[in-house]
Parts: structure tokens; C-alpha cells; sequence
């Protein structure tokens, strides 16, 4: 195989293909006691919560519901439900 040093290559296609539907459970953000300390939104290894002190979300099309954003939730504002609850 060969390198070509330098190379800058296209992003790749993740954002066309949503990948949500395979979730068994989904985040539910309570926005009760959240203080704001973004662990949720730097934790999530996709990227796809989003928002401010006490509204944070994320985006059903792409969260696989692996529940890291609920487990480091230092409060406990985030709920993981099964879904279609």
C-alpha cells in the first residue's frame, strides 16, 4: 500500500446515514436539576447532544442510545428509557 504524504481526503458520509433507528433506549434530558457541566455533550461519542444549561437534547437520527451521556450525568438529570415507552 502506498502513502501519499500529505493528503487531505473527503469527511467521511456519517451524517448520511442515520444510524438512530438501532437504539434500544434513548436519553430522556429531565432539565430539573442539570447545572450546566456539559459532560453529556463532551462524552457523547457521536456528537449529537446539543443545547445550553438546562436544555440540553439530542438527535434522535443519530443517538445508538449507548447511554454514556445518563451514566456521567453527575445529577442524574437523563434518564435512559426503552423505546417507544
Amino acid at each position: 500500500m502506498k502513502l501519499t504524504i500529505g493528503l487531505v481526503t473527503s469527511p467521511g458520509t456519517s451524517r448520511a446515514n442515520k444510524t438512530g433507528d438501532w437504539r434500544v433506549r434513548r436519553p430522556v434530558f429531565l432539565h430539573k436539576t442539570c447545572t450546566g457541566c456539559l459532560l453529556c455533550q463532551l462524552c457523547c461519542p457521536e456528537g449529537v447532544v446539543y443545547g445550553e444549561a438546562k436544555t440540553f437534547d439530542c438527535d434522535f437520527d443519530y443517538c445508538k442510545g449507548c447511554g454514556i451521556c445518563a451514566q456521567v450525568c453527575p445529577v442524574h438529570d437523563i434518564e435512559m428509557e426503552l423505546e417507544g415507552e
